[in-house]
C-alpha cells in the first residue's frame, strides 16, 4: 500500500451539519467520476523528476528524521502522561531539505499555530522517537477499519520509512496539540499521487490524511477545528497550492463530516483502488465564505 494512498481517515467530529458543504462545479464533479474509471492498481504514478532536483532531495536527507516539536512542547499542560516522554526525546528544529526546497514548501519549518482548541503544530516524524506510538494508535479497532495498518511495529515502519526516504512529495507528522502529540497526519502533494489518476488535478493541490488517536479526542469536534486549522495553514505557506484536498471513505461518515464542518466542500464520488472515497476540496477562494 502507498503510503499517500491509505485509507487516512479516522477522525470523528462532534458536529453532523453536513449543510455546510457547498454545491460543486458539475463539470469538475462529472470528470471526477469519468476518470476514475478503468483505471489500475499500481500505488504510485510513474512521474520522474529532474536530475538536479533528486540531487538537492539527496543533500538534504540526513536531516529528514528531525523534529521540530521545541516550540509547541513549551505549551503543554494536562494531556496526560506522554507529554514528558515525547517531548524530553525531540530532537533540534530542521528543515527536511536544505534551504527548503522540496515540494512540499518546508513542512519542518512551518511552525506552532494558534487554534481554538489550544497552539497546535506538525511536527515531523521521527521513527525512532515515534514508532511505538503510531503503531499504538494504528492498532486501535476504529482506525484499523480505515487505515488497514494494524500489527506489530514493523507494519507501521513500512508505512512511515518509504514517506521519509522518499523525494518528498508526502510528509508523515505528528500533531502536536499543547505539547502532547495526539493525532497523525500525512500532508501529500496530491497532484504527484496516485490519487492523481481519479480526479481533475490542479498543479500544488495539496492532500491531508489525519488519524486522531486518543478516543478521547474523538466525537467532540477536535478533528474538525485541527482540519480547518491545517487546511489554512497548507493555504498560507503554500501560496501555489489553489486547493487542499482529502479522499476519505465513504462508509467513515464522522470524517466525511468532520471535513465538511472544517470548510470543505464535496466534490464526488471516487474509486480508489482500496475504497470509494468522497472527494473532498478546501478552495483557498472560498476559505472566508466556508
Amino acid at each position: 500500500m502507498s503510503p499517500t494512498d491509505a485509507s487516512a481517515d479516522a477522525v470523528s467530529a462532534a458536529s453532523t451539519d453536513v449543510g455546510t458543504g457547498v454545491c460543486p462545479d458539475e463539470s469538475e464533479d462529472n470528470a471526477a467520476r469519468g476518470i476514475g474509471a478503468g483505471t489500475d492498481n499500481e500505488d504510485t504514478l510513474d512521474l520522474r523528476l529532474p536530475d538536479e532536483l533528486l540531487a538537492l532531495f539527496q543533500e538534504g536527507r540526513s536531516g529528514a528524521d528531525a523534529a521540530t516539536a521545541d516550540a509547541a512542547a513549551g505549551h503543554g499542560h494536562g494531556h496526560g502522561h506522554e507529554q514528558r516522554s515525547w517531548s524530553d526525546r525531540a530532537a533540534p528544529h530542521a528543515s527536511r531539505t536544505t534551504g527548503g526546497d522540496d515540494l512540499l514548501d518546508g513542512v519542518a519549518d512551518w511552525g506552532p499555530i494558534a487554534t481554538p482548541a489550544g497552539v497546535f503544530q506538525l511536527v515531523p516524524v521521527r521513527v525512532e522517537r515515534d514508532l511505538a506510538l503510531i503503531c499504538r494508535w494504528m492498532n486501535d479497532p476504529a482506525v484499523t477499519a480505515f487505515w488497514e495498518l494494524a500489527g506489530p511495529q514493523n507494519v507501521t515502519e513500512g508505512h512511515l520509512r518509504p514517506q521519509l526516504a522518499g523525494d518528498g512529495r508526502s510528509y508523515p507528522c505528528l500533531g502536536v496539540l499543547e505539547g502532547t502529540p495526539m493525532s497523525y497526519w500525512e500532508i501529500y502533494r496530491a497532484d504527484l499521487d496516485s490519487l492523481a489518476r481519479h480526479y481533475p488535478i490542479r498543479p500544488h493541490d495539496t492532500g491531508i490524511h489525519l488519524l486522531i488517536g486518543a478516543v478521547t479526542d474523538r466525537g467532540r469536534g477536535l478533528g474538525s477545528t485541527l482540519l480547518r486549522a491545517v487546511a489554512d495553514l497548507v493555504l498560507d505557506r503554500r501560496p501555489a497550492c489553489a486547493r487542499v484536498i482529502a479522499e476519505p471513505d465513504l462508509r467513515n461518515i464522522p470524517s466525511v463530516t468532520a471535513f465538511l464542518s472544517a470548510g470543505f466542500r464535496f466534490s464526488a464520488e471516487v474509486d480508489l483502488p482500496a475504497k470509494r472515497a468522497a472527494l473532498m476540496i478546501r478552495d483557498r477562494s472560498l476559505r472566508d465564505l466556508l
